[in-house]
């Protein structure tokens, strides 16, 4: 069978966040470069709150990294809402050619990989990768409006609020390298449960997991921490055993983005965050940093995502999932970039 692991060459120049907030309490709350203390952005709707979050996700970038859009070959951005109006409407004023993307709570990483894979290609010099969530959109899109007070299950994730923006560019400018990238095949394992996606997710990450570290040669060891954004405390819980079961343990290097932003003690989230601005706002304020700092030498990012709509759910359909896997490595790992 065909490879489908693909060796990058470049890296994330800038990046940015910005999140409600309920995520600016929780224990990356300083971490943050911006935030809403009403979750409207300065908007009428919770939509067009949503589409804010991605103007000043990517606008905080480029003033990051001392540049402005014209630097730019392609932006690669998405949400939850139907047709991405979210990305549409937010990045309508960016002279960029835009690509619209729906990978449900996979779409930053998979926004990380076209970028990557067009920069080390030569096709682009910068591309930009966007991604955001909305509680009260998503609520009202996928279940109900916050106003009718419907009760969630414990196995229900709550929608983070939030967004990242990621430059993408050459590796020598970098703050952190994308050493190599894998998308992800749709998989699907009878879950019909829209308040237990981390259920649905989980066999999808797995599949990805195990096909990078038969392709790359790698073991769960040779990283500082294996990352899913996001499969909350359930999915996450699923997807150790089921990698246990092909006799890969992951469990001492694993982490979910979904976990990390909200507090499991004081913050009622129940199985943890979900959501396109999940691994977004986690990886762009406060993972990322670390690789710069050398805190972190070597991670995986794996976007994890539940292929859903509210049609599909109302019909009963189950669940298919993706999962789509980027290396991260900080810059001092560069001397290493082709040793597998």
């Amino acid at each position: 069978m065909k490879k489908t692991w693909i060796k990058t060459n470049c890296g994330i120049l800038c990046a940015a966040s910005a999140v409600g907030r309920t995520e600016k309490k929780g224990p990356l709350g300083d971490h943050f470069d911006m935030h809403s203390e009403d979750d409207r952005f300065g908007q009428r709707t919770w939509e067009k709150a949503e589409a804010e979050m991605q103007r000043i996700a990517l606008n905080t970038a480029l003033a990051k990294g001392n540049m402005d859009d014209g630097a730019l070959g392609a932006i690669f951005a998405g949400d939850l809402l139907n047709q991405c109006v979210g990305a549409a409407y937010g990045l309508k004023d960016f002279n960029v050619p835009y690509f619209g993307l729906y990978g449900a709570c996979s779409t930053a990483a998979e926004g990380l990989i076209l970028a990557a894979m067009t920069v080390s290609g030569g096709y682009f010099d910068r591309a930009a990768a966007i991604a955001s969530s909305h509680n009260c959109t998503a609520e009202r899109q996928y279940r109900s409006p916050l106003e009718y007070g419907a009760q969630r299950a414990p196995t229900a994730q709550w929608t983070v609020t939030g967004a990242g923006a990621f430059v993408v560019g050459e590796a020598e400018r970098s703050m952190a390298l994308i050493r190599s990238v894998m998308p992800g095949k749709v998989k699907e394992k009878g879950i019909r449960d829209a308040a237990n996606m981390g259920a649905a997710m989980a066999p999808a990450t797995a599949e990805t997991l195990l096909r990078f570290f038969d392709e790359s040669g790698t073991e769960p060891h040779d990283f500082d921490l294996i990352a899913t954004g996001d499969l909350g405390y359930e999915g996450g819980d699923i997807l150790c055993d089921l990698m246990r079961i092909e006799g890969v343990d992951i469990r001492s290097v694993y982490n979910d983005c979904g976990m990390m932003i909200y507090s499991r003690d004081t913050q009622d989230t129940h199985a943890g965050g979900s959501g396109c601005g999940c691994s977004a706002a986690v990886l762009a304020s406060y993972l990322l940093p670390k690789l710069a700092r050398g805190e972190l030498k070597r991670i995986l990012l794996i976007g994890t995502g539940a292929m859903m709509s509210p049609q599909s759910i109302q019909q009963g359909e189950y669940i298919p999932a993706i999962a789509h896997l980027v290396e991260l490595t900080a810059k001092e790992e560069g001397s290493e970039w082709r040793s597998y």
